[in-house]
């Protein structure tokens, strides 16, 4: 069984707020927290010239101290950190991430771009770990990593596909929610068809409703055996006109975190994430997770 929560630290600001997005998880979930940095060649430009010496000492000690602001925050809580690696590139420090992670329940990092585009919010690394690893995958950024609900509690936010809804993706969720004793606002965005929007022909009202009760009427089945399950857990079953990755960046405005799924075939191009899971992503306003489905 696993007994651990991982999060990467690297001493920005968004891995701050990772681990201590971490550490409350870990305490949700009744177990440790192991904090992990993957040592690089950009350790060694943070070095004082005029202080010679190792220049792991100053990655040494700010896992340190962020395993101290942790314990000072969660007192009963078991913290290890340690560094691992030692790599320059892109992939093998995101293999190096997602190994570590191998034994973990949920892997946490910090949320953010390197580019010049204020939306982007996830850089080349946390894409290609998002992309390969095995455990659930959260990305949170300082600032945002919790976020009360309109109804004054955080909710839990979960994107369903309807016509191929994934086990693993809703059952997080709801052990989420139930974790949280929140709610759980299952999104499903859906687009009319094509034809409608030809020449600007607009449907009859009656038949645009009709298209409305299908889509309702597919989530209440994907979500039905869930609810059973987990009776103590409120839904929210939130069906919107527009594409899944719109509705959910939209939902994401009032959650504690929205939870994705990531389908574990890769693809010809090689390891991917689906085009909603992506956008979440990037444009998200809350913590993100992403859990690999078959």
């Amino acid at each position: 069984m696993n007994s651990y929560v991982l999060a990467g630290v690297d001493g920005s600001s968004e891995s701050t707020a990772a681990a201590r997005w971490a550490a409350a998880e870990a305490v949700r979930r009744g177990l440790a927290l192991r904090l992990v940095h993957v040592r690089t060649w950009l350790d060694d430009t943070h070095g004082d010239p005029g202080q010679p010496g190792d220049v792991r000492a100053l990655t040494s000690r700010m896992l340190s101290d962020t395993r101290q602001a942790v314990l000072d925050a969660h007192p009963g809580l078991e913290v290890g950190a340690e560094l691992i690696g030692d790599t320059d590139a892109v992939e093998p420090l995101a293999s190096a991430l997602a190994g570590a992670a191998g034994g973990a329940e949920l892997l946490v990092l910090g949320s953010r771009g390197l580019g010049g585009f204020a939306g982007l919010l996830v850089g080349s690394v946390g894409l290609a770990v998002a992309g390969r690893c095995e455990v659930p995958s959260v990305f949170v950024r300082a600032g945002g990593s919790e976020r009360p609900g309109g109804s004054g509690r955080p909710e839990v936010v979960v994107g369903v596909d309807t016509r191929a809804p994934s086990r693993e993706v809703v059952e997080f969720a709801f052990r989420e929610a139930a974790r949280r004793g929140t709610v759980l606002r299952a999104v499903h965005g859906w687009e009319p068809p094509p034809v409608w929007g030809y020449a600007g022909w607009v449907p009859p009202l009656a038949e645009a409703e009709q298209f409305r009760a299908i889509e309702r009427e597919l989530l209440t089945v994907a979500l039905a055996d869930w609810r059973e399950e987990f009776p103590e857990v409120e839904v929210v079953e939130d069906c919107r006109i527009g594409t899944g990755s719109s509705a959910l960046v939209e939902a994401s405005a009032e959650a504690s975190v929205v939870v994705v799924g990531r389908r574990r075939h890769p693809h010809r191009a090689g390891l991917r994430l689906g085009p909603v899971a992506h956008a979440v992503l990037h444009h998200a306003q809350a913590p993100v997770v992403i859990v690999p489905h078959d």
